[in-house]
């Protein structure tokens, strides 16, 4: 039987009265002008969508300052980056670990071999500059998450444009997932976008999911100046694949520029808080630079099924390559979601300590 992988599996409980910090979302909900946008979206299907998405990639085009013709958008970040391994068909591929699993899964799905550069824990799971030496022209492609899932840890712009510089030179297809760099501090945010001009081998994957809390609505897009390989991306897949209602929502959602603004102080400070609160109930917090904290802690060892029991859900990292038992991965939510985690944390260890069990 398939076994899901992901966060956010909130139908498995049939009451689903459960406060979900597996899957990382915007804590602040949907804005108000997507809510409305998706409700007038409903009259227009009765059409089919449009396949290329022309009024989407015109404002989404002005939002991030990029080309129009440098957009491609799907069904989710997920479908363009299965999207772009069917149209791409490579032969080798250099992930990072831990990182994402739909990187190695899409992958595998056109039989490619993975290779793993392997992130220490002694250099808190940072990337370094010997990524570089395991970067040559025998690869097809390079995948690097930045900030890295589920780490949170930021790649600094100096070194990933050397990583773009040293792909093109040698014709690797680079991958760069930007979906939670909107998260990021300001004083750290960047994006590689500038160099998709001269750079045709940097692809760029972004989501609207995380960043205006529309999961289920599902859109993402990808950003490349190679114009072939986003002709290719149209002709590997069906052409209706970002429904009405993803598109008017999109629309709307790169007009809330007061939305954004309080979404990224509100989740700066409350990721400000689960950090210093989990490094003082004894864990180790690493990177954790987006919206979702990463942080291992020893006992209790059964520390999802305690929390489950009290109607939280967190991500047990252990299935994460490179990763095992211990090491945990929770979402920023509102500030009485993120007292609530840490209360529990705090009673499920001292319940610990207390029945033996620590």
């Amino acid at each position: 039987m398939y076994k899901y992988e992901h966060g956010g599996d909130i139908y498995t409980r049939s009451d689903r009265q459960v406060v979900d910090f597996s899957a990382n979302i915007n804590p602040l909900g949907i804005p108000q002008g997507v809510k409305q946008a998706i409700k007038s979206a409903v009259r227009d299907c009765v059409n089919y969508p449009d396949p290329f998405c022309r009024a989407l990639g015109q404002a989404t085009a002005k939002f991030l300052g990029v080309s129009q013709t440098y957009l491609y958008f799907g069904n989710g970040a997920a479908d363009v980056l299965f999207r772009i391994a069917l149209a791409e068909r490579p032969k080798r591929a250099l992930v990072l670990a831990p990182t994402f699993a739909d990187y190695e899964k899409a992958l595998h799905s056109v039989a490619c071999a993975v290779e793993y550069y392997e992130l220490k824990e002694a250099q808190d799971f940072k990337v370094e500059e010997d990524l570089l030496e395991r970067i040559t022209s025998q690869l097809d492609m390079v995948v690097i998450c930045n900030p890295n899932n589920p780490t949170g840890q930021l790649t600094n712009v100096a070194f990933m444009e050397k990583v773009v510089l040293h792909c093109q030179k040698l014709g690797v297809r680079l991958l760069v997932d930007e979906c939670f760099m909107d998260f990021v501090a300001l004083d750290k945010r960047y994006s590689l976008r500038k160099m998709l001009g001269g750079h045709h081998q940097l692809v760029i994957l972004k989501a609207f999911t995380k960043t205006f809390a529309i999961p289920g609505v599902r859109l993402g897009l990808c950003m490349t100046g190679d114009s072939k390989l986003l002709e290719r991306l149209h002709e590997v897949g069906q052409d209706w694949n970002v429904s009405v209602i993803a598109q008017q929502a999109g629309i709307a959602a790169v007009q809330e520029m007061d939305y954004l603004h309080k979404s990224m102080a509100y989740v700066g400070e409350e990721r400000a808080y689960l950090k210093q609160a989990l490094t003082n109930l004894g864990a180790k917090v690493y990177g954790s630079e987006a919206n979702y904290i990463f942080f291992y802690l020893k006992t209790p060892h059964n520390l999802p099924k305690l929390l489950e029991e009290k109607g939280i859900l967190i991500r047990s990292c252990k299935n994460y390559h490179n990763l095992g038992e211990g090491y945990y991965r929770v979402a920023v939510k509102t500030k009485t979601m993120n007292r609530k985690l840490i209360k529990e944390i705090r009673l499920a260890r001292e319940n610990a300590i207390f029945t033996g069990t620590y």
